[in-house]
């Protein structure tokens, strides 16, 4: 079984968005019509496009009408962990339910508690910049030269529950850089925040400075099984593809392909496919948010759906009668939405099964229905939460 996360594309504001002032998101077809249209026949053959007809005030996607007859299962999930970060989002579709949420650092300077500070510096031997909420591209582009005078941390956080250190790899090498962020994980521990995340970036000055794909994230330890957990307990092999074992502290985890970008995780599960084995392959692809939510690149974000939906059309038929593929996502990041930060949305829920038709899934109440499917496939004892989608 495939399960691919297609990181950040909501498709419609959840019931629940005003909370998190997201009413009026909707970040696959607000990229679909600020494209003049999506080009993306596989997944509209499998149904996305019927999607938007259940939610409530759904919005269509530009380009992408209701398939007749979806050759695949079709339907939404709503997500009930409170926040809208990528730990959540992959926790509670691996079955965990997080009541109280992560804890979220202010966005004013100072962002992060003096204790923490001090302990972080005195422990690293350096100093910091920053300690506010920020565009990470952009605080390197405030911070980066002075950071390169003097060697000091670039700390910064954001509407998630992230510490986030940035460091040029000419000035800090990346081990020290890691090693750096294990520090901050450690502190951090006590406070209930979901990621620690190294960002180093290269270029001689402000006008060059880019992030590479050398980032890593430093996760809390899930505080209970996870489906990986538990499909590893009863004999099923698991892989992870992208920064999934970060996401998952590297947990339950049997092989991971740890990749940045969508073209190298996707040429990665092609290959998997060719295998004969029996596993369950947790996919991210990490792009669409980090290249284009984030940036506020609707087009960009458009383009890479496109490329993903070729992707797809090669992954179909290398799939056999037992095998799955289902295709979701995390949370929202609506380029044309306001701020720079993830949206509270509903996420699409596709389930396609080679020679099986399509049914309508409806809107499920909880990312976790995608857990205990996995256990309905694989035929392991169920988890405590979620009912599967498959009967």
């Amino acid at each position: 079984m495939f399960l691919v996360v297609l990181d950040s594309v909501g498709i419609g504001a959840a019931p629940d968005a005003e909370a998190y002032g997201d009413v009026g998101s909707a970040t696959l077809p607000h990229c679909a019509a600020a494209a003049g249209g999506l080009h993306v026949p596989t997944m509209q053959a499998m149904g996305v496009g019927n999607i938007p007809g259940i939610l409530p005030g759904g919005l269509s996607i530009t380009g992408v009408p209701p398939a007749m007859a979806p050759i695949a299962s079709w339907g939404a999930l709503q997500e009930r962990s409170q926040g809208k970060d990528t730990t959540t989002g992959h926790w509670e579709m691996a079955g965990l339910l997080i009541e109280e949420g992560f804890h979220v650092f202010p966005p004013e300077h100072p962002s992060f508690p003096e204790e923490l500070i001090a302990a972080f510096t005195a422990q690293t031997g350096r100093d910091i910049l920053g300690n506010k909420a920020a565009s990470g591209t952009v605080i390197i582009e405030e911070l980066g030269a002075e950071h390169m005078e003097t060697g000091k941390w670039i700390v910064y956080t954001s509407a998630d529950s992230v510490l986030q250190i940035a460091a040029h790899e000419a000035v800090i090498p990346l081990d020290e850089l890691y090693a750096g962020c294990r520090v901050a994980r450690e502190l951090c521990d006590p406070l209930m925040v979901g990621r620690v995340i190294a960002r180093p970036f290269v270029g001689a000055d402000p006008e060059n400075f880019r992030r590479t794909e050398n980032r890593r994230d430093f996760s809390l330890v899930p505080p209970e099984s996870t489906i990986l957990d538990h499909l590893q307990t009863h004999g099923v092999k698991t892989v992870t593809v992208g920064k999934l074992d970060d996401v998952f502290a590297g947990r339950g985890i049997d092989r991971s392909e740890h990749v940045e970008n969508n073209q190298a995780a996707q040429r990665i599960v092609l290959t998997i496919a060719e295998e004969s084995e029996s596993q369950f392959v947790f996919v991210n692809l990490i792009d669409f948010d980090m290249l284009y939510g984030h940036r506020r690149d609707a087009l960009g974000y458009a383009t890479a759906l496109e490329h993903t939906d070729l992707f797809l059309a090669d992954l179909l038929p290398k799939l056999g009668e037992d095998d799955c593929l289902m295709i979701t996502a995390d949370h929202g990041n609506d380029p044309t939405f306001a701020g720079t930060d993830h949206t509270r949305e509903f996420v699409p829920l596709l389930v396609y099964r080679p020679g099986q038709p399509g049914v309508p899934l409806g809107i499920r109440n909880g990312f976790y229905d995608v857990a205990q499917t996995v256990t309905d496939l694989f035929g392991v004892p169920r988890m405590k939460r979620g009912e599967s989608v498959i009967g």
